[in-house]
Parts: structure tokens; C-alpha cells; sequence
């Protein structure tokens, strides 16, 4: 795992984590938009990790829990154990809904995006997992017909990031991290301030996973974004995703 920091040490600190098969490039918009109001700590999930000249690192994914046991230690270290927010990606929601149950870190404002909060049936994950790793295997190396085949539910922005982050991990890195997220349940929530954000797209099983939180944390709040697939609002609209971080963490 690496951090990429950005903006002014003296604000508010918000962290990014991204999602499976993508780089922390994939916020580079937001943080441009953000980085003159806080403090921002890009977080480098392994298995999909970049140099500083975004070149591919070679990294074994290997845990949801390995991964926040690193955050743990980062935030102490570094923050002494307190964030003013964190925002996670599809996976790196996942990982941001993990670190908050922890009780030696604290996080006041946790934004939630596409998050994987509940596992999947257990006979499901396999072949979804086999079929993700092929299915991104494809964007990387096929052309023409094939690529769009197995690309067509991924919008342009999307592909270039998997491209970009491939071989990293390789298709282990994707297979390994979407056994981990979809074996994953979050248990409890420490933080008051809880978001949700899906896109319409997404709602079949978004609303599986917010309901869940909603079971655990009635008091949070739930955003749906209109015409929006998986992660897409952040790609296509980091101003909007920027208003609505400035309106929540100040």
C-alpha cells in the first residue's frame, strides 16, 4: 500500500481510496478541484499500485482486513488517529466501511461510493470473480470486436484506468480482492456521519448493500444520481462530487 499526498497540511484531511482494477489516478480531477481547501492522502490499494511516473509496481493483493490493518497504522503514525473524512470507491468503499468499525481510529465523515457492504451468495462469488479477472484480462489485451464485448459495460474513462493499473497485480490482484469484498460484512458503524452515494445503474444491488448499513445505521444518508453507472459520478462530474464533499465536511 502507498499514500499519495496532496493540497495544504494545515486543513481539514480527507482520504481517497479507489476501487478494484483502477489506480488512485482515477481522482486526480477531484483532486485538483480540492487540494487548495485540505489536506488529501490518495491512497494506493495493493495489487494496483503506480510509481510516480504512473507506471505499473508489481503487487499481490491480499486482503480487505490486511488493507485496513495498513490504514490503521498509517492514520495513527501519521494523523494520530483521527481523519476528518474519507471517501471510498466501489471497493475502497469497502475498505473505508472497515476502517471506521475500528474503535483506535476515529473518522468524522465517511462518503461511501457503490460501497460493497455485504457478501454475495456464497456459490456466486467464484464465477463472478473468474468471470471479472477474464472480463478485465480482455479490455487489457484483446481489440475490435472482443474488447467491446467485454467492455461494453465499462465506460471509456473506466477502461483507460484498468488498462493503465493491469499489470500491477494481474488478474490475481482482481480475482483476490473481489473474493475478499464480496466475503466481507460490515458489522458495525462508529461513524455518525454516514453517505451512501450509488448510481441508478447500480441500484440492484446498491439497495442490497444500503439497506444493509441502513440496519446498522438508520441515521445515515442515501443518494441516488440519476443515469449514473458504477463509479461513473466521480469520473464524469468531479465538480459536482467536489461541491458535495465541501458541503459535507466544510
Amino acid at each position: 500500500m502507498l499514500f499519495n499526498t496532496f493540497g495544504n497540511p494545515t486543513q481539514k484531511t480527507l482520504m481517497l481510496v479507489h476501487g478494484l482494477g483502477v489506480s488512485y489516478q482515477v481522482f486526480a480531477p477531484l483532486i485538483e478541484r480540492l487540494q487548495a481547501r485540505y489536506r488529501i492522502i490518495a491512497v494506493q490499494v495493493d495489487g494496483f499500485l503506480l510509481d510516480d511516473k504512473n507506471k505499473p509496481i508489481s503487487s499481490v493483493f491480499t486482503s480487505i482486513d490486511d488493507q485496513v490493518e495498513q490504514l490503521v497504522e498509517y492514520i495513527q503514525t501519521a494523523y494520530d488517529g483521527h481523519l476528518d473524512a474519507a471517501y471510498g470507491l466501489s471497493m475502497g468503499g469497502c475498505i473505508v466501511a472497515k476502517l471506521q468499525e475500528r474503535a483506535d481510529i476515529t473518522i468524522d465523515h465517511v462518503i461511501l461510493d457503490g460501497a460493497p457492504l455485504s457478501p454475495l451468495p456464497r456459490w456466486s462469488i467464484d464465477p463472478l470473480r473468474y468471470y471479472q479477472s477474464f472480463n478485465v484480462w480482455c479490455c487489457y489485451h484483446m481489440s475490435g470486436f472482443f474488447k467491446w464485448l467485454f467492455h461494453s459495460h465499462y465506460f471509456d474513462t473506466l477502461l483507460d484506468e484498468l488498462i493503465k493499473v493491469y499489470p500491477s497485480g494481474y488478474g490475481r490482484a482482481v480475482r483476490d480482492a473481489y473474493k475478499s469484498i464480496y466475503t466481507s460484512r460490515l458489522e458495525r458503524v462508529n461513524c455518525y456521519d454516514v453517505h451512501y452515494w450509488y448510481g441508478q445503474h447500480e441500484a440492484f444491488v446498491a439497495k442490497y448493500m444500503f439497506r444493509h448499513l441502513e440496519s446498522l445505521a438508520p441515521h445515515c444518508h442515501i443518494t441516488r444520481f440519476a443515469h449514473m453507472q458504477h463509479g461513473q459520478l466521480v469520473i464524469d462530474h468531479p465538480d459536482r462530487v467536489a461541491q458535495l464533499l465541501v458541503e459535507i465536511v466544510g
